[in-house]
């Protein structure tokens, strides 16, 4: 393979590395980019298909963490739902710190968007708050999980390009 292909590719990957925090698809965006290597014969089948596999069991990973954490805090299915609703408006809102300040903001959403739809279930603001610290910790423990596999895929992506 050119050099210079497998070095875009990896930097490539480095880049989408850098956009899970901001709870984009990331992990999903290299997962196509080691397909489109799979369909240019640059890389075996079953590196393409393995990292497609990783990625959806990341994803499903990631979705069990947030539920598990979320119910072990008291949290019901609505307040995980306010959870990724308050994640995805906090990394909108944002906060004038380049790329940190979205990250900041989505996990802060995160943690006020269950934390307000408890509230409203159970009008009590410890509860609402100890759930929202749960999600918290789920989003942190999920976005770990999430930078880990992308870090594996990355490198087995470029011993199979190289």
């Amino acid at each position: 393979m050119n050099v210079l292909l497998a070095a875009a590719t990896l930097v490539s990957m480095l880049v989408c590395l850098l956009l899970i925090p901001l709870g984009l698809p990331g992990l999903w965006l290299i997962a196509v980019l080691t397909l489109g290597l799979t369909l240019a014969g640059k890389v075996s089948w079953g590196v393409g298909l393995g990292v497609a596999g990783v990625t959806a069991l990341a994803e499903l990973a990631e979705f069990l963490v947030l539920k598990r954490f979320g119910a072990a805090f008291g949290g019901s299915s609505r307040a995980f739902w306010g959870a990724v609703l308050g994640g995805m408006a906090g990394l909108f809102v944002g906060v004038p710190i380049p790329v940190v300040g979205s990250v900041v903001t989505a996990f802060v959403g995160s943690f006020l968007g269950a934390g307000a739809v408890t509230l409203l279930e159970t009008r009590s603001l410890r509860h609402s708050a100890r759930v929202g610290w749960g999600i918290l910790l789920a989003r942190s423990a999920a976005v770990a999980l999430k930078v880990a596999v992308a870090v594996v895929v990355i490198a087995v992506v470029g011993v199979a390009v190289l």
